[in-house]
């Protein structure tokens, strides 16, 4: 073959070669493109969205969620909290003081009708007043600590900032927190301690019948050691609501006593927050009439002992039982 035609053959080739790799370089991009492909971060996305809704996954941690790495129904109890518990509660509260202002206003503080005669009559046991006032001081220390968690953000938060409404919180949860069983023990005590005289007599039909006497002029609704009132404090308020808050808030203190799962202990928190409004507007009631409300009731509780024209007056049945050498109780 003439080196002419080998030259040209040659040529040809390599340009052939050149020709065919251009074109598959060129077609793998588009292969690259026709190809199907998810758009990147799907599945990351389609992981997340899992854990959200509250899929179980794989965990080491023992516990009865233990793969459950969010709440999907924390966002909801964080509404129900800040929402109508803040607002309804509030508002029961506010409508309890302000019943018992117009009522002080309207009424007055319920005086003696005759003057003190200087003889004393003993209330109250020493036993009594320790375990009266470990539960009152107790209540009263958790309820004020208690009010500030709950409203402290809307009422507290404005008036001392972000820095001192952290620093008080963190303060009053600890508060609140170890004072919790101290008060369930008080609670108890103070149960065990009145019970007897807190059940039903037939004087009792009248007190109700009379309203206590509250809003008519006269004397007095005879009664035993405590009336209607007074004992529907200590069943409802004292009895139902303080165990009902302390044994609530005591699961609260110690999950490990149950087998909770955080939908348990969120609704543990409502439930606690509920029942310790109701408890706190009903005791406004019973701090009103025991101290302001009531002329010489507070001394009762302070020396224990009560004038003999107090006792007459306000217990009438129970002084009578006193002076006869009785008991006084039911």
């Amino acid at each position: 073959m003439p080196r002419n035609a080998l030259a040209v053959t040659a040529m040809r080739w390599w340009l052939g070669l050149i020709v065919s790799c251009c074109a598959l370089f060129a077609a793998a991009p588009a292969t690259a493109a026709d190809a199907p492909k998810a758009p990147p971060g799907d599945a990351v996305a389609d992981y997340w969205r899992e854990v959200r809704q509250g899929v179980p996954g794989l965990s080491q941690v023992p516990g009865a969620e233990r793969g459950v790495m969010i709440n999907a129904r924390g966002e909801t109890w964080r509404q129900q909290r800040n929402g109508p518990l803040k607002r309804y509660g509030g508002m029961v509260l506010l409508a309890m003081l302000g019943i018992i202002v117009l009522f002080y206003l309207v009424k007055g503080p319920m005086k003696l009708s005759e003057p003190p005669t200087g003889r004393k009559i003993q209330r109250f046991t020493p036993f009594e007043r320790f375990v009266h006032w470990g539960t009152a001081i107790t209540f009263i220390l958790m309820g004020l600590t208690g009010l500030a968690i709950l409203f402290g953000r809307t009422v507290l938060g404005p008036l001392i900032g972000t820095d001192g409404l952290g620093g008080l919180l963190a303060l009053g949860k600890l508060v609140h927190n170890y004072l919790g069983p101290l008060f369930l023990a008080f609670t108890i005590l103070l149960i065990f301690a009145f019970v007897r005289d807190n059940v039903w007599q037939k004087c009792d039909g009248e007190w109700i019948a009379k309203a206590g006497g509250m809003f008519s002029s006269g004397a007095h609704v005879p009664s035993g050691r405590f009336n209607f009132g007074e004992k529907t404090w200590f069943w409802l308020g004292v009895t139902f609501l303080g165990l009902f808050v302390a044994g609530t808030g005591l699961l609260l203190n110690f999950p490990a006593l149950i087998d909770r799962t955080r939908d348990l202990m969120q609704n543990l928190v409502l439930l606690h927050a509920i029942g310790a409004v109701l408890l706190l507007a009903l005791s406004f009631g019973h701090i009103y009439m025991g101290t302001v409300g009531v002329e010489g009731a507070l001394d009762s509780m302070k020396t224990g002992e009560v004038d003999e024209t107090w006792a007459r007056e306000h217990h009438a049945l129970w002084y009578e039982d006193v002076k006869a050498g009785r008991s006084g109780r039911p």
